[in-house]
């Protein structure tokens, strides 16, 4: 069994205000991606992109937010905010849906491209440059779970079980970092590997533009469902079906979206599979 590392989860507290490492995180994660979104966007020569990269940008933010938190209330807690509908609109009392958090990028994303774009395709193309950093965020937004001991694994014997302060007295998995290294590094390798391809030209007929955004919907989806297996389900829900948690069902469905996603899109831009 390995020792939790008790990191103090406020960095520091200016005049009353806390900066946590996990806030720290997702900033770093949003930074990130700015920036690899540039450089994609540059490589190409997509000059719109980069004219309108701080509104793309500060829309995905929103998105995240609204989508997260409204995705938290459906998904995972819905009884309790039909009677409590005023803490709907408090997140920072914890409560954000990751499944939620995608639905909320890519309408806001879609919104936004339909209001400044003749077409979906600019949609598509976008969605690949966003897709491909993603998992940086993820992966340290992970790492901040891991410091603030929650979302931590089942009850287990394996060597590197840990006693988490919120987790009562037995060694868990410490799930939080089995998910930051295939939801961050290992998911943006893979990723960031296949980026060239839609952006061949012609385009190769295997890879439309829109196929990474599909792709890492079926990776997410794989990775979460798998770690899922040794992740503490929600106290309050439980194993929903078939022995598996809400996250897992969710996943599921993100990975079959993935697929349908692939599937239209070479319809779309190829006249078929």
């Amino acid at each position: 069994m390995l020792p939790f590392p008790e990191i103090d989860p406020i960095l520091f507290t200016i005049g009353g205000a806390q900066v946590r490492w996990y806030g720290l995180a997702y900033l770093l994660g949003f930074v990130a991606s700015y920036i690899l979104i540039r450089h994609q966007a540059v490589r190409v020569g997509w000059q719109r992109m980069l004219d309108q990269l701080d509104k793309v940008v500060l829309t995905l933010i929103v998105g995240v937010v609204v989508g997260g938190r409204l995705g938290y209330v459906l998904f995972y807690n819905l009884p309790y905010f039909l009677e409590n509908p005023g803490q709907i609109l408090a997140p920072w009392q914890g409560g954000l849906s990751f499944h939620g958090g995608v639905i909320g990028v890519i309408v806001a994303g879609a919104i936004f491209c339909l209001r400044t774009e003749p077409t979906f395709l600019s949609f598509w193309k976008g969605a690949d440059m966003v897709a491909v950093t993603a998992p940086i965020g993820l992966g340290l937004g992970r790492i901040g779970n891991f410091i603030n001991g929650e979302l931590y694994g089942r009850v287990t014997q394996v060597p590197w079980g840990m006693v988490f302060p919120r987790g009562g007295p037995v060694a868990r998995h410490p799930s939080q970092l089995y998910e930051a290294l295939l939801e961050g590094p290992i998911l943006f390798a893979i990723l960031w590997a296949l980026r060239a391809c839609p952006w061949q030209d012609p385009p190769h007929p295997r890879w439309p533009h829109g196929s990474l955004m599909a792709a890492f919907l079926v990776g997410y989806g794989f990775f979460r469902w798998c770690v899922e297996f040794v992740r503490e389900p929600d106290p309050h829900l439980g194993l929903v079906w078939l022995g598996m948690s809400m996250g897992q069902l969710l996943s599921l469905a993100m990975m079959g979206g993935g697929l349908a996603l692939y599937g239209f899109l070479k319809r779309q831009q190829f006249g078929g599979l």
